[in-house]
């Protein structure tokens, strides 16, 4: 039994390590201002999350199915020798530090891709503004013209 947990365990550092591949993929798509390829990368990483919260929860399963009151494999270290407990610890100990490294690398992601929004949403009012008629003698969207308009009375002389 402990080898199918050995086997789940070096299935998820594998798969932590290739996510910590498309983080720094992503972040080179984002720096490069890609968003298709941003959007290719991220349809990966979803999927790669998915299938690592699957391998997760059968190694819940394998543990409770050693020990009921085991939900995680260090909790199963009294029924193993001291090389396998070893063994255990050090995939453990590789997981952690890979997963850190994965957040590390999502947290600078995600600021970047704020960074991005922010700069072109200010970018897209900015243009907005300008856009917009500075005075009101203009014309409408219905292609009447709109006068400002005095306050002061005035005689008007027209021909018909």
């Amino acid at each position: 039994m402990f080898t199918l947990l050995e086997e789940n365990l070096v299935r998820q550092n594998k798969a932590i390590m290739l996510l910590s591949a498309l983080l720094e993929e992503e972040f080179a798509r984002l720096q490069k201002r890609n968003p298709r390829g941003v959007s290719r990368i991220e349809l990966s990483i979803q999927e790669l999350l998915r299938q690592i919260a699957a391998e997760r929860f059968s190694l819940k399963r394998m543990c409770q199915a050693i020990d009921p009151e085991a939900e995680q494999v260090h909790m199963l270290y009294s029924s193993m020798d001291e090389t396998t407990q070893q063994a255990f610890g050090s995939m453990l100990a590789m997981l952690d530090k890979m997963e850190q490294k994965c957040g590390l690398q999502a947290a600078k992601n995600q600021e970047l891709a704020q960074a991005l929004l922010d700069q072109s949403s200010s970018l897209l009012n900015f243009m907005h503004k300008e856009i917009q008629p500075k005075k009101r003698d203009a014309y409408s969207a219905r292609g009447r013209f709109v006068g400002a308009g005095s306050s002061q009375a005035t005689i008007l002389r027209g021909r018909l």
